[in-house]
């Protein structure tokens, strides 16, 4: 048997492991989050708006709902909302993990399980998308205007995050939303402590050719780039 000064040391030298990772981790988190990649890119010239929009810890990408390279409200259907509202300019499009999105509407309602799971990468994902009247750029919301080749590119990496069907449409998850206009939907992918809502995002920008972190999870990591 294990003796209790044995057991002592190696729970111990566990505890110090597990400090040590989350240090090294925090620290990594905060430094790679200050390197830029495309940070010259410019935004003269660019005809077509797309916001980054922050709730404080999320961030969410921002995109017209129609033009003439996509019109997404034939994916993203107005049915699918409380308010069935039409009259709405921008779709907002946030990637997550699907058991904290669905069962945590509140920091309050957070359970030890769902954290534990979507830390270590043992769910599965969704997407999250809110309609907008009107988006307004403050602290928490930056305008970024992009090339139509750039919105191109950026359609199609947030097309790929979705899980469709035999039918090729994206799969609703319903009954569940946070308030009248937005709503779920299956997606590729799974959260964990390396790969976040906002690492999805900051990718989201890359794949635009615009101003990101070399890797972040958090969203100061992208806006501090926008500031």
């Amino acid at each position: 048997m294990i003796s209790v000064k044995k057991s002592l040391k190696i729970m111990g030298w566990t505890l110090l492991g597990i400090i040590s990772f989350l240090v090294l981790y925090v620290v990594s988190a905060l430094l790679i989050s200050k390197i830029s990649v495309n940070s010259d890119v410019s935004q003269k010239d660019k005809e077509i708006e797309i916001f980054i929009l922050s709730n404080g810890v999320h961030t969410d990408i921002v995109v017209p709902i129609k033009n003439e390279f996509k019109d997404w409200s034939k994916e993203i259907l107005f049915q699918q909302t409380k308010s069935k509202d039409s009259l709405v300019n921008y779709l907002a499009f946030g990637w997550g993990d699907k058991g904290f999105y669905l069962n945590t509407p509140e920091w309050s309602d957070l359970k030890a399980s769902t954290a534990f799971n979507a830390a270590f990468g043992l769910g599965t994902s969704a997407m999250h998308t809110t309609f907008y009247k009107k988006m307004k750029a403050g602290v928490d919301c930056k305008k970024i205007k992009i090339s139509t080749e750039e919105y191109q590119k950026l359609v199609t990496y947030i097309s790929e995050s979705f899980t469709y069907d035999a039918d090729k449409k994206v799969q609703w998850i319903s009954g569940n939303s946070y308030g009248n206009r937005d709503a779920f939907y299956e997606a590729k992918g799974s959260y964990n402590l390396f790969y976040t809502c906002n690492t999805w995002a900051n990718n989201a920008l890359k794949s635009a050719n615009q101003k990101a972190s070399l890797w972040t999870v958090t969203d100061k990591g992208i806006f501090c780039h926008y500031q």
